[in-house]
């Protein structure tokens, strides 16, 4: 069962709105229940990341990068010399074994480490050398996360789950909650609002965990083997709601080690040892 995702409609808190106003209303769209959302309330615009040249900028642009650890006197380098560019609309997998990297790359693509070396811009911003408090500022504005574990609070309702990231952006708690339910029942969860994550199956807390990602209308949705903790059948659902997000105009990248999963992006990026192989 597929989730419909409506095209962006107008909202604030974007750090990045777009100036020329595109990104109109367009008015309640069907969720996988069949039902409308509201009619008053909006997603805000799925963000155009300004670019020196004036074209969109990528989302993510990264050159020579790499990260080493020191363990003693021992030095382990888990990224050696990788580029990684992915552009504004673009479903990317990064796929690889256990220790091929992907887990370093995907913690430096979402700000919760830094490279040892190289150069790293997302969204046309330098953040390779930002502290600790500009990375969480960064992470909280430009990239919605979804995990293999979901995440979610507990003993907090799907609608308080989701309402979370946008209470870091300063946005009211009317606000909050009103776009927080927008984004649940444009996944179907509808009625599931009240509902804390021990009384939802699998599925549906990675619903919720999506809706918590595209909430704050991030530049890009991040995705960490989002199908790990599920069967086939309900990984197969929440691979159809990344496509939706996906033909709806998000960046998308997702981390596995699953080939046929990887296979549903648009394009791999492969690695091995520390390295870019494909």
């Amino acid at each position: 069962m597929t989730a419909a995702i409506p095209g962006p409609g107008p909202g604030s808190g974007s750090p990045w709105q777009r100036p020329d106003g595109e990104g109109a209303a367009e008015g309640p769209a069907p969720t996988v229940n069949g039902s409308s959302g509201p009619a008053a309330v909006a997603l805000p615009p799925i963000p155009r990341l300004p670019s020196a040249a004036g074209g969109p900028a990528p989302v993510i642009e990264m050159r020579k990068v790499s990260r080493i650890y020191a363990t003693g006197r021992l030095q382990v380098k888990a990224l050696d010399q990788v580029d990684v560019t992915v552009q504004q609309g673009e479903f990317v997998a990064i796929v690889g074994p256990s220790g091929s990297g992907k887990t370093t790359l995907m913690n430096l693509i979402g700000c919760l480490d830094r490279p040892t070396s190289g150069s790293y811009r997302l969204g046309g911003k330098v953040v390779a050398g930002l502290d600790d408090d500009a990375l969480a500022a960064v992470r909280s504005r430009m990239i919605g996360f979804v995990f293999q574990s979901f995440n979610l609070l507990p003993r907090t309702t799907a609608l308080e789950n989701v309402a979370t990231p946008l209470l870091y952006q300063g946005v009211s708690r009317r606000e909050r909650l009103a776009r927080a339910r927008a984004a649940l029942e444009r996944l179907g969860l509808g009625d599931r609002l009240n509902h804390e994550p021990s009384e939802l199956s699998g599925g549906q807390q990675q619903r919720v965990a999506m809706a918590r990602a595209i909430v704050t209308e991030p530049a890009l949705i991040l995705a960490d083997e989002p199908t790990g903790n599920l069967d086939s059948a309900t990984g197969a659902e929440v691979i159809d709601v990344l496509r939706e997000l996906h033909r709806s105009g998000r960046t998308i990248v997702l981390i596995t080690h699953d080939p046929e999963v990887a296979a549903h992006a648009d394009r791999q990026i492969h690695t091995r040892d520390g390295r870019i192989v494909s």
